[in-house]
């Protein structure tokens, strides 16, 4: 007979899974940036890889917190969100609509993360705890703003450049 699974199971998978999603994230990013056209996106790639190395370590406190070691386990979603992005950069090369590409790429990943991390704190509330529950809500509300910025940055300047080219 299976081991009954608890939603402290689940959260702890969960865990492991944006664990492993922040860390390829982190080595996304700088590709990201590097291919940006737009000075205001590759900014705003870089200072989100500054916030990510933060997201780690405020996991890493979440782990600790529950007493278990700090490890990942292969997050499909966000492999598969990077791969497009990888996609975008290669088939858009040198085209007007790169920035545009690479931001709806940069905005995926960020819905993922809202929905993760939105959910691993309701969840650790729910099992009281609190102290995993205040940073997974401060994890939260950065990736947020991040997201925030982003469609900033499309309504404003990206996606009027790719359009203006055509």
């Amino acid at each position: 007979m299976s081991k009954v699974k608890t939603l402290d199971t689940l959260f702890h998978d969960t865990l492991k899974d944006i664990y492993f999603a922040e860390k390829k994230i982190l080595v996304a990013l700088p590709k990201m940036a590097k291919a940006a056209q737009s000075d205001e996106l590759r900014a705003a790639f870089e200072k989100h890889e500054a916030e990510t190395e933060g997201q780690v370590e405020r996991l890493e406190q979440v782990f600790a917190a529950i007493d278990a070691k700090p490890q990942g386990k292969t997050c499909d979603a966000i492999m598969g969100i990077i791969e497009e992005g990888k996609e975008i950069m290669e088939k858009y090369e040198g085209s007007p609509a790169l920035d545009a590409g690479l931001l709806a790429a940069a905005q995926a990943v960020e819905h993922y993360e809202i929905s993760r991390y939105g959910t691993l704190a309701a969840w650790a509330e729910k099992l009281g705890m609190t102290d995993a529950a205040k940073l997974l809500k401060q994890t939260l509300a950065e990736e947020e703003k991040t997201d925030k910025t982003l469609t900033g940055l499309a309504e404003t300047a990206i996606n009027e450049m790719a359009e203006a080219a055509e």
